[in-house]
């Protein structure tokens, strides 16, 4: 059995792995607690309504079409996806560790765990070079597209961990208010996203920013402060994607200069 062999069952078994740990996590549950039980404990407000994890799903399906099209005997010498099979595994195993730190109370090590997974899907990010290097069809949909949903969904909850592992500590918040921080990572959430539409013109990314903005919203409607930012960044964070996929797309030439 040859290396792209074995990477490509170890991406398939990582798949799989990641959605049976994160399945139990909610049938069983791990721990007698949810993941959401949990999450519902820590009074912060960076943490969307609970329809809004729903987008799981779809990034299982994503990884599931991943594993299935790197699997295939004509991708097994792909150059880009023998660069982020490694990573893949790594970020799966940090997705696992995370459930199970969580789960049982290890909320600083889940953090460092969050971490990995991060940097892991934004070296695949770079790696497969997302919305600068031109692919097949196939390639988009089954590759580029569920990295780039993983990694915004992703960028959000690491911002949402920290925020609970300050709220278990207690932190003072350095005299400044819960909403008022909540504004600023809203702020620094909106930026990041448009940095992404405008320098990869990637939608996909964007919306999943969107999504958790006006999950934000809708839970917190109750504290304007933060109701109201997160629609801003609702907003903001549209109005960057479509400037920013318009301007991709000219540069790539694929749409006609105005006059």
């Amino acid at each position: 059995m040859n290396k792209d062999t074995i990477r490509q069952i170890l991406v398939v078994v990582s798949v799989v792995a990641t959605v049976v740990v994160n399945g139990l996590a909610t049938s069983l549950p791990i721990n007698g607690q949810t993941t959401a039980e949990i999450s519902d404990r820590f009074d912060v407000f960076f943490v969307p309504a609970g329809y809004v994890f729903s987008i799981w799903g779809l990034i299982y399906l994503g990884l599931a079409a991943y594993a299935v099209y790197q699997a295939f005997p004509a991708q097994a010498h792909d150059p880009d996806l023998r660069g982020i099979g490694g990573l893949f595994v790594l970020s799966s195993l940090a997705n696992i560790s995370w459930i199970l730190m969580w789960h049982y109370e290890y909320f600083a090590l889940s953090v460092v765990v969050m971490l990995i997974l991060l940097i892991s899907l934004i070296a695949i990010y770079l790696r497969l070079d997302i919305g600068r290097k031109q692919v097949s069809r196939g390639m988009r949909w089954a590759v580029h597209l569920p990295f780039s949903i993983y990694l915004g969904w992703i960028t959000v909850a690491t911002i949402a961990n920290v925020t609970a592992l300050l709220a278990y500590w207690d932190w003072g918040g350095l005299g400044i208010s819960p909403e008022a921080w909540t504004v600023i990572m809203l702020a620094i959430a909106t930026i990041v996203g448009g940095l992404m539409s405008f320098t990869r013109g990637d939608i996909a990314y964007a919306l999943v920013l969107i999504w958790a903005f006006a999950g934000i919203a809708i839970k917190h409607q109750d504290a304007s402060t933060v109701a109201t930012a997160a629609w801003i960044a609702v907003v903001a964070t549209a109005i960057l994607m479509i400037a920013g996929a318009y301007r991709h797309r000219r540069q790539q030439g694929q749409l006609i200069p105005a006059v």
